[in-house]
């Protein structure tokens, strides 16, 4: 018989800091395809591979962590979580908070959240608060809102977020049969590019910083190396490529429009550890990478998700990638999240035409 997908915490229980009998929220996240992309190949020289966190339940990479940091929220008194969110953790908090019982409340920056995002936490029942600010101004809001009033923050500064999310590389390493040479990542809030990190050098047998599970770091390696972690930043919105806090940031990619990083300095450790970097890219390119993963490859992301594609891009354009390397590329978010971006500039006008096939034919040019 098949194996049968558990979600992250029972696939992986040995490596996360749960218990057989600790009380679980799941949706059965995890398990997400690695998809090996030829037209990658070609552009680049190496053998490419992508994750594809968009099909996870909610649609993104968030499901990883919510259901290690909702788990752990049910260990606790309190009856409400709360998130700041550009998005995607708002539909993942949301979700999870109504399979755990929980209450939930979004802090979000009015009109910067893309329409199928924001569908997601309004359906899933969130008490949604618009702030006139940006993303920074609402994750201090969350935080101050949880430190004075039970209600238990669920944002990536929550060490049990990061704790899930690890498990992507574990899964990557699973498949490939070891870790990859180079990883890209998009890099928003960061606190992704640094869960993988701790997943690779867990998995590779070494103590990380962000780790909490004392008991995983003395399982038998899996892995016989870590990979070098590329982080990918938009072009307005790049602080840990500048240096500093960006105060205004902007870019179409809705998912990293962040410009003061909560897990900045796990981030920068994730990088310099690696021996990776961590770039920025335009929304000029960000957009055609989306458009080419689509085309070429087979798989829709949203716009913040196709930062790491362009990053690749970007990266063989200026002979950076070593011929033959294997590479992998998240793309956190599916495409459907933001369907007016991918279609701006598309015609939409479909002339009708006689019901025939004659005419179906000859309109294809058959």
């Amino acid at each position: 018989m098949a194996h049968q997908w558990q979600g992250v915490i029972r696939e992986y229980q040995d490596r996360l800091p749960f218990g057989p009998d600790d009380e679980i929220v799941t949706l059965g996240e995890g398990g997400t395809p690695l998809v090996h992309a030829p037209a990658l190949d070609e552009k680049t020289g190496a053998r490419v591979y992508v994750k594809v966190e968009g099909v996870n339940p909610t649609g993104s990479f968030k499901d990883r962590g919510m259901t290690t940091a909702i788990s752990q929220v049910l260990q606790t008194d309190a009856k409400m979580v709360a998130c700041a969110s550009t998005g995607n953790t708002s539909a993942s908090a949301a979700a999870y908070a109504v399979a755990a019982g929980l209450e939930s409340a979004v802090i979000l920056p009015a009109g910067k959240i893309a329409a199928g995002k924001l569908a997601q936490a309004i359906v899933h029942g969130a008490h949604l608060v618009a702030v006139d600010g940006n993303f920074d101004d609402c994750l201090r809001i969350a935080r101050e809102l949880t430190d004075r009033y039970p209600v238990a923050l669920v944002n990536s500064v929550n060490p049990y977020r990061l704790q899930g999310q690890k498990t992507a590389a574990f899964e990557i390493v699973d498949a490939l049969g070891d870790a990859p040479d180079i990883h890209v990542l998009p890099v928003g809030n960061a606190g992704n590019i640094s869960a993988y990190w701790m997943g690779y050098s867990e998995y590779a047998g070494h103590t990380t910083l962000a780790s909490m599970d004392e008991t995983a770091l003395h399982l038998p390696p899996v892995a016989t190396k870590t990979p070098q972690m590329w982080g990918v930043q938009a072009w307005g919105a790049a602080p840990l490529v500048l240096g500093h806090p960006v105060k205004n940031p902007e870019t179409v990619a809705t998912a990293i429009r962040i410009g003061n990083p909560a897990s900045w300095k796990f981030a920068e450790a994730a990088r310099d550890d690696s021996g990776g970097w961590i770039d920025r890219v335009t929304d000029d390119e960000i957009l055609a990478a989306q458009a080419f993963l689509a085309s070429h490859v087979g798989i829709f992301i949203e716009p913040g998700s196709a930062a790491s594609i362009a990053g690749l891009l970007k990266a063989a354009d200026a002979g950076k990638i070593p011929s033959g390397a294997t590479v992998v590329c998240t793309v956190t978010g599916n495409g459907l999240k933001d369907t007016a971006t991918a279609l701006s500039g598309r015609s939409l006008d479909f002339t009708p035409i006689e019901p025939t096939l004659e005419a179906v034919a000859r309109t294809l040019g058959l």
